[in-house]
Formats: C-alpha cells, structure tokens, sequence
C-alpha cells in the first residue's frame, strides 16, 4: 500500500504547507479570549479588509461560524430561510434548532444548487402570532461545487432588503467560486450581511474559519463564541497558518478545477458510471456507480491500492492541493482494474 494515501474524499484532508508549519512554529501569540493574541488580531483585520467588512471573528470551524452567523441573526422563536441542500441546515447537527431554538425553513434547490426567488418571497411569513418571524436569507456558494451567478447573488440581496431580511453567505468553498469565475472574492462577499469562510478545505490551513460582518454582529458572535465553548487561547498559532491559506492557496485552486474537470472527462469514457460533467464547475465531480458493482468492495480494492473514496452509488470525488495530475491517471488506472473485481455474481 501507499505511505502517501490519494484521498478523494474530500478537501478537508489537505495537509498543511510548509510555509504555515513554519509560521506555526514561529507566530506570536497572546491569549485569544483576552482579545490580546497579535497574530489572530491581524489575520481578523486583514480578513475584514480583504473581504470588505468592518470586523472578523477567528473561529475553529465552519461549523461553528454558520453557527455563530445564525444565532446572532436571529432571536429565539425567528426562523431562517435555506436550501434543502445547505450544509447549515442537512449536515450541521441541527444547531441552529437546537441550541438557537431558531427554526430552519428549507427550499428545493434546483438543479443549478440556487433557490426560486419565487420560493424564498412565498416562505417568508406574515407578521403573525401565529408564524416564527422571518428574520434571514442564508445561500451557500459554491454548493455541491457549483457556483452561483453574480446576477443571482444580487437579486438575493434585493429581495432580502426589500422584505427586511438580513443576507448569510456559507462560503465555505467561496474561494473556489471566485476562482472560477476569475474574480475576487470580495465580487462575491459584496452581497451580504455576513459570511463565514472555511479555511481548511481547499485552502489547506490545517483547523479554523473565519466568520464576516458588521461590529454589531462580530461582537454578538464574541459572546456566543464563549458560550459555546469556542474561546481559544494561543490561537495564533493556527491563526498563522489561516492567514497563508488567505494570502497564498486561493489562486492555486485553479489547479484544482483543472484536475477536476481532466477526472470528469476519464471517468465519462467509463460505461460503469454515470457522469453529468456540466454539473463539473470547481473542484467536485458527481458520478453514479451502475448497481450491478459492489461500491463497499470496490472502496476497499481501491484503499489497497492507496486510494481513499466515500463509499456510496452516489459517488462524490474533491480535488484539492494534495491530488496531482498524475494522482488522478493513477486513479483511473486503478479504478478500471478494480471494477471488474467488484461485480457482483
């Protein structure tokens, strides 16, 4: 087996650079709680300008930013609108239900991973005894690697005004959607109240988010932080690292999209599988495994030979800083030699 495993599953398995272990091991830290740590107080500042707004919080995850962003929103009984497809709302635990006592109100996706804005004005409730208030609008970008329009953004934002709603942004993967589109991504950000940035997929900080907003906001979240558990020390350590995966990996993850888009092309010549390769924008490619392969034997034949995927029909392959050109021709390789072994008799 291979020492160094190609790890498909996703893009949070990027190890950090040696340029952030070193700035790791040589930040200056101060305790983060007290407000005092330097190196966090920088990368939030610079983060803040960078992304065009007036305070940043440094926080462990994007998780926990969605989190932070929700609840100080919203008041208990308010409700926030959402894709059925939102990571704050399918694969967070339930936070914001259950430690916000704030209700999600989720809306098809459609295929281009947007919702109606017919479907978001019809969600919003009447100012009614009877209804949890409508308090936010939150989209994500990229979702399932696909990236919204600017013309979406900005009409999203105008609907949430004009119904006096606030505007979140997940852009846990806003990087790549900017990227993708050859802007910055300030472009993107422009559109909302808040928004939390994950710096530890694509961009390959080893832990952190960065969460964006309003002083009124960041310091709601300051104090929600704590609550949660989420005050952090010496965090300039790790903050040192988020601060490179700002300044120096965005641009990279053109490499990203290219690998991206050279599997999708190998794997649509593969009658095994089922590849909607216009659905391929950034660094995610979505295929369907044929039921006639055991997908449980083939993951474990392709762990043999050094490579990790997520072990589901409904396959889901994430490019990232540590999958080489060649990673993916090995793949592929690899991948046609060990179908025939996973057909079930």
């Amino acid at each position: 087996m291979r020492t160094n495993m190609i790890d498909f599953r996703s893009d949070t398995v990027t190890k950090p650079t040696d340029a952030m272990r070193a700035a790791m091991a040589n930040a200056k830290v101060g305790d983060d709680v007290y407000g005092d740590d330097p190196t966090v107080n920088r990368l939030q500042d610079m983060a803040a300008e960078r992304f065009g707004f007036d305070s940043a919080l440094f926080v462990s995850s994007g998780t926990q930013a969605n989190l932070l962003a929700l609840i100080s929103h919203c008041d208990r009984g308010d409700e926030y609108l959402c894709g059925q497809q939102a990571h704050n709302y399918k694969f967070e635990g339930g936070g914001a239900a259950v430690l916000g006592s704030i209700q999600p109100q989720p809306l098809n996706n459609q295929a281009d991973g947007s919702i109606l804005l017919t479907d978001i004005e019809a969600a919003i409730k009447p100012d009614d005894v009877h209804f949890a208030r409508t308090r936010l609008l939150s989209i994500e970008n990229t979702i399932g690697g696909k990236v919204l329009p600017q013309q979406y953004l900005a009409d999203a934002q105008a609907l949430a005004f004009n119904h006096n709603l606030k505007i979140h942004l997940d852009g846990a993967r806003v990087a790549n959607a900017a990227v993708a589109q050859n802007i910055a991504i300030s472009d993107i950000t422009q559109y909302f109240d808040s928004v939390s940035i994950c710096l530890s997929k694509g961009l390959s900080a080893p832990i952190g988010s960065i969460l964006l907003g309003d002083e009124r906001l960041i310091n709601k979240a300051i104090r929600w932080r704590k609550m949660l558990g989420g005050g952090m020390r010496q965090a300039g350590i790790i903050a040192a690292a988020a601060e490179l995966a700002i300044t120096d990996q965005v641009d990279r993850l053109a490499e990203d999209h290219d690998n991206a888009a050279l599997l999708a092309q190998h794997l649509l010549e593969m009658p095994e599988l089922n590849v909607d390769i216009s659905q391929v924008q950034t660094n995610m490619v979505f295929a369907t495994l044929d039921k006639r392969f055991d997908v449980k034997h083939l993951t474990l034949l392709l762990a043999q030979q050094g490579i990790l995927i997520s072990s589901s029909y409904s396959l889901r392959f994430v490019t990232h800083k540590d999958i080489s050109r060649q990673d993916i021709l090995t793949f592929v390789k690899a991948l046609k030699a060990c179908l025939p072994q996973a057909l079930t008799k």
